[in-house]
């Protein structure tokens, strides 16, 4: 049975993207089976679908999704395509330095990609190449790149370039950053958009997808089996796509901590866009832990963002991240202090959707060691929409039984628990978010941070330019 797409609720990006009178795929009221069920329809999950048709195009590939493909974090996100490259010095710690710079180069080509896949399905995604501003809003922030650019150097590697102040506020009309580092192979596009455009694809390929159709349990037989209120998926291999939701899995659990991005967007406003020079221009970033970021869309809106919002607690059972975002003057506060030409735009909307951080900032692959057949693929903190291509050929490779560079690679890892139980991991991470907020704000005033702030600022998982080249 099929429903008209709810778009009331959701956040502006699926508003826009879901077509007038679109349904949604039916639910999932019998037992099914399949060769591959992924749990999940969101990037992650439309991918690795879309990969495994791809390669072997005669199997079986049913995804069981909660609410809509895109639903989640996916439709929500800043869409911001970054490469990898600020993460280079853990994906060497990871894979090593050969598999490191060729991951790089993957991660680095995703935005090409996205641009050709665009083309040749007729996805109006609102792509455009605007190149990526990692910069410092206070002099205690310049320089916070210099550790990567080192590391790249080592290996004759240069995506970034320098830029100075003067040349910032030439590409952006922003007068705010004292420096930064600019990388060219970044892009900005339409969450809701490109998400509904690979459900489209998807389903072209013969994707059978089962909408508003939460998983209640997960058998680990052999064959696994994917339950909901209403039916099941028995299938040779499944995929765990879930990203935040992963709490729920006690495997994967531990391996993430889910923290909300805030995300708002103003009404039109090209000719103020164009009279400070900022239409169609490189998306920003500063460089606090919980990073603020800026970009404008397609319809000349202005888009600002910031970490560190909300935190999860236990499973996230039934959260659906909706309405407006409880941190607008937070927003408000990092345009003033970031752009603040663009300071009296009032936001016509705002939202927030979780992010799932691993400790170093890179994504997690593998099979639950209480089922060889039951794969994972999560952890992308804060990078999802450059990392979800790669994380479908990676999947797709386990999932079809592959041995590859895919398959093999340093991102197929156990999910190795770094987190406590709850409560003492939601009362933890409050601790830890209150340092890092102290020592953002103290650098402002360019002071030192106390040592138990030092202490507990540097428990930050890794996020959108930061990584932990810790293997645990």
């Amino acid at each position: 049975m099929t429903r008209p797409t709810r778009i009331e609720g959701r956040c502006a990006w699926l508003r826009e993207a879901i077509a007038p009178g679109e349904t949604d795929a039916p639910e999932l009221d019998t037992d099914a089976k399949a060769d591959v069920c992924i749990v999940g329809g969101g990037l992650a999950g439309l991918w690795t679908a879309i990969t495994i048709k791809q390669r072997a195009p005669s199997t079986n590939v049913t995804i069981v999704e909660a609410d809509i493909c895109g639903g989640g974090a996916s439709g929500r996100n800043s869409g911001m395509v970054l490469s990898q490259w600020a993460k280079f010095s853990a994906l060497e710690a990871f894979c090593g330095t050969k598999d490191a710079i060729r991951l790089g180069n993957e991660f680095g080509n995703s935005a090409s990609n996205i641009e050709a896949f665009c083309h040749e399905h007729g996805i109006d995604a609102e792509f455009r190449r605007d190149g990526w501003i990692w910069g410092a809003t206070c002099a205690r922030q310049v320089g916070s790149w210099n550790g990567i650019l080192a590391a790249h150097a080592k290996h004759n590697i240069h995506v970034f370039r320098p830029l100075t102040s003067t040349e910032i506020a030439e590409r952006t009309g922003s007068r705010s950053f004292l420096a930064g580092i600019f990388d060219p192979t970044a892009a900005t596009l339409h969450p809701g958009k490109w998400v509904r455009g690979l459900r489209r694809v998807a389903l072209q390929r013969g994707v059978r997808i089962f909408e508003n159709s939460p998983m209640t349990r997960l058998e680990r037989s052999a064959p696994p089996v994917v339950r909901t209120a209403k039916g099941s998926v028995t299938a040779a291999r499944v995929v765990l796509t879930m990203n935040a939701w992963s709490l729920g899995l006690p495997e994967l659990r531990g391996a993430i901590l889910v923290i909300a991005s805030d995300d708002a967007v103003t009404e039109p406003a090209p000719d103020l866009l164009d009279k400070i020079g900022y239409r169609a221009r490189p998306l920003m970033g500063d460089s606090q832990t919980f990073v603020t970021g800026f970009r404008t869309t397609g319809n000349h809106r202005f888009n600002p963002g910031v970490s560190g919002g909300i935190i999860g607690f236990g499973t996230m059972q039934g959260q659906r991240f909706e309405g407006r975002s409880i941190r607008e003057d937070d927003m408000h506060a990092c345009v003033q202090r970031g752009h603040p030409a663009l300071a009296g735009l009032t936001f016509a909307d705002s939202w927030c959707g979780p992010i799932d951080r691993t400790q170093s900032g890179l994504p997690l692959f593998g099979a639950l060691p209480t089922c060889p057949d039951i794969f994972y693929g999560y952890g992308f903190s804060g990078n999802g929409l450059s990392t979800t291509p790669i994380a479908g050929r990676i999947l797709a490779s386990l999932a079809l039984g592959g041995q590859d560079e895919w398959s093999q690679c340093g991102l197929v890892r156990p999910a190795q628990s770094w987190l406590p139980p709850e409560p003492l991991r939601y009362v933890g991470a409050l601790m830890v978010r209150a340092a890092i907020k102290r020592k953002d704000a103290l650098a402002y005033e360019d002071r030192e941070p106390g040592f138990l702030v030092r202490r507990l600022a540097a428990l930050a998982p890794g996020g959108i330019t930061t990584s932990r080249v810790t293997k645990n």
